[in-house]
């Protein structure tokens, strides 16, 4: 199977959807949970969601497989993403609920993650590696946008409920600040909720791949479930909300890409 899907675009933007997959290799899942199999955590319905990247000219990235099976925004040596916090690892071991994955016993060991990072994590970053440099070749600079979606309830990682809108740039590290300023903006027109880099201020993703100084700026988006779907099992898409959306989060890219640097 496949490791991730690409398309190519037209315009200085690539977004990445690393927790879209849900494909879970068959000797891998017989070892995890009744629960885990389920797939909870995952960023659902995401390429459905963000289905006007190909009308806008974006190239997009998405994971195939299950972030259960592979971290792709995790760091590759296991260091945590927030030092202190409740982190999960390349290879998870809990849900976001905090059970266990895999059955007694049958937690992946150091050379299973090894492998499995040589096998999924690898491919996908030199992907987005080489995108964004030809991206930036051709352009000059470029916006990587990384796209996740999360319960809008987790005690494990925050009290109480989550805004709509959770956008995070490492403490303004990874992306000008005249660009951010825009991204939130453009998204402060709609009713949604917002907020700039508190719980999530960007993964692995875009703080190895943020370097304005190097034109290339990024921004990961977390949104809330409840902005588009169904936030229990069977985690059903919700056209209706979609729809509402959807305008905010295109306006959200256009401005973003207005404002990169000339």
């Amino acid at each position: 199977m496949e490791v991730f899907r690409f398309k190519a675009g037209r315009i200085p933007l690539l977004v990445s959807m690393p927790h879209a997959g849900t494909h879970v290799p068959d000797d891998i899942a017989a070892r995890m949970t009744p629960e885990a199999q389920a797939l909870p955590d995952t960023d659902w319905h995401l390429e459905e969601l963000y289905d006007f990247l190909d009308e806008l000219g974006a190239s997009s990235i998405a994971a195939t497989h299950s972030r259960y099976v592979i971290d792709l925004n995790r760091d590759p040596a296991g260091k945590p993403l927030y030092p202190g916090a409740r982190n999960t690892e390349l290879c998870p071991t809990t849900t976001f609920a905090e059970s266990a994955i895999y059955r007694e016993g049958e937690a992946p060991d150091a050379a299973e993650v090894e492998q499995r990072r040589r096998l999924w994590w690898q491919p996908y970053h030199d992907k987005l590696a080489a995108t964004l440099e030809a991206l930036r070749g051709e352009f000059g600079q470029v916006l990587l946008w990384d796209a996740h979606s999360i319960r809008s309830r987790v005690p494990r990682f925050f009290a109480g409920q989550l805004p709509d809108l959770n956008l995070g740039t490492g403490d303004g590290v990874t992306a000008q600040a005249a660009l951010l300023q825009a991204v939130a903006e453009a998204a402060s027109e709609a009713t949604y909720s917002q907020v700039i880099n508190e719980r999530f201020k960007g993964g692995y993703i875009t703080r190895h791949y943020g370097q304005p100084d190097q034109g290339i700026q990024a921004i990961q988006l977390e949104l809330s479930w409840a902005t588009y779907m169904e936030e229990e099992a069977p985690f059903r898409f919700l056209p209706e909300k979609a729809q509402r959306i959807r305008p905010v989060l295109c306006r959200m890219m256009k401005a973003a890409i207005a404002a990169l640097p000339r």
